[in-house]
């Protein structure tokens, strides 16, 4: 495949070998280059031979000299140099199947690429990796794969997943075990159809993958009201979500362990339980499917809290929430009242996706302007970055936040929800601002 080049970066390897934009990658060392996969490995090396595809058709063989892991300074049409993978499978619980109808065609999207997880930690099935590919993942030593497991036992997951090629997981994770090449797994749990006995016989499976398993997440189904046409699963209910919970700590227990397998902040706080402590998290390897985010957050928080400067006199703002973490986001900023700032914090009941949906990241600007329209009286009003698309200013059902702000006739400002630190910094810029 004949890579575009959209740019060199200046004085590197590439720019001095007299590499131009506009040019075509067209083999390294002989070998085609089909992603940035092979790229990044091709490039290690401290002498390679190039062949370049010059605008006027001709090809070009080119030696470059450079520091070993020196990058090369090439630049292309996309970060994965080739289209990003569509998910093949057609999940019972898949959110994006869950989703409105009407919104940013963007929000529709189903990625399911491996090479996403390696880069940026998303969690793919493999059932669309071909077995030619999945030896490429062994031959370029892909480590860590982040895979959605659900369950190990095949014909539950293919039931699940819907897909013919969701059966062999239990295989390929085995392949990677005997490989060397770790992986996370997350579990999806749906009540009735992989909790209980399927749930432990995962769990057991797992951890025979150890370490090259490094740790599991346990995270409960999301249902949003529109569901339409869709398979029927039994929604999460505080019994189930103890159940879970119990079964996690009876499989630790038998194992002697502390980690390795976790239950999201989700979970424990549907089954209204506290949260596990700071230290139980382990190294947070599996914050973003939710495990130990609160307690992160509460712990970086208070660490720079010290470094707050306290005001003269008392600043009242206000910020919103996802319903079941409100209690513990109001229990922490009340910790600001040393120094002069009050932060109301609101939930937002979620008539959008359906009210069984209660995290922050799926809470939309409507919802927000319908419950707290005109009835704000702080003198801005704070809300985490996960409401809003990633370097962007819009939430999920369109609106932008300059919007909301227009209509709510007050300040909004985005604010660090995976950080305490940065939400500290956020909170100390945004007072010297109302000064």
């Amino acid at each position: 495949m004949k890579q575009r080049i959209t740019s060199v970066d200046r004085n590197s390897p590439a720019a001095k070998a007299g590499i131009r934009e506009g040019c075509t990658l067209d083999s390294i060392d002989g070998i085609e280059v089909r992603d940035v996969i092979d790229y990044e490995h091709l490039t290690v090396k401290e002498k390679l031979e190039i062949e370049i595809g010059m605008p006027d058709g001709k090809a070009k063989l080119i030696t470059v000299k450079k520091e070993l892991y020196e990058p090369l300074g090439l630049n292309f049409e996309s970060s994965l140099m080739s289209p990003v993978r569509q998910c093949a499978n057609h999940c019972i619980f898949c959110f994006i199947d869950q989703m409105p109808h009407g919104n940013r065609k963007t929000l529709y999207f189903k990625d399911d690429d491996w090479r996403l997880s390696l880069i940026m930690g998303n969690y793919v099935t493999l059932t669309n990796v071909s077995e030619k590919e999945f030896e490429r993942i062994i031959e370029r030593r892909i480590s860590p794969l982040y895979i959605s497991v659900h369950a190990t036992d095949g014909e539950i997951r293919k039931s699940m997943m819907r897909s013919k090629n969701a059966e062999d997981i239990l295989e390929r994770l085995t392949r990677l075990h005997a490989e060397g090449l770790s992986f996370h797994c997350q579990i999806v749990l749906c009540p009735d159809i992989n909790d209980g006995e399927v749930l432990r016989k995962t769990l057991d499976d797992l951890y025979a993958l150890r370490p090259e398993c490094a740790s599991v997440a346990v995270v409960p189904v999301g249902l949003t009201c529109h569901r339409e046409g869709l398979t029927k699963i039994t929604p999460m209910t505080k019994a189930k979500a103890e159940e879970a919970i119990s079964l996690i700590e009876r499989f630790r227990a038998s194992h002697g362990i502390k980690g390795f397998v976790y239950a999201s902040d989700e979970m424990y706080l549907e089954a209204e339980r506290e949260l596990p402590s700071y230290e139980a998290c382990g190294d947070f390897e599996q914050i973003e499917n939710g495990v130990g985010l609160y307690r992160k957050f509460e712990h970086d928080f208070l660490e720079a809290l010290s470094e707050l400067p306290k005001q003269g006199e008392m600043i009242e703002l206000d910020s919103v929430s996802g319903v079941s973490i409100q209690p513990l986001m109001q229990k922490l900023f009340d910790k600001l009242l040393p120094y002069n700032v009050r932060i109301k914090t609101h939930p937002v009941f979620n008539d959008f996706f359906g009210r069984s949906i209660t995290v922050s990241g799926l809470v939309t600007a409507r919802d927000i302007l319908s419950q707290y329209g005109g009835k704000l009286t702080g003198r801005a009003l704070l809300l985490p970055h996960t409401m809003l698309r990633e370097h962007d200013t819009v939430f999920l059902d369109g609106m932008r936040m300059e919007e909301l702000e227009e209509k709510l006739n007050l300040p909004v400002r985005s604010m660090a929800a995976d950080d305490g630190y940065d939400f500290i910094n956020d909170l100390s810029e945004l007072l010297e601002e109302l000064k």
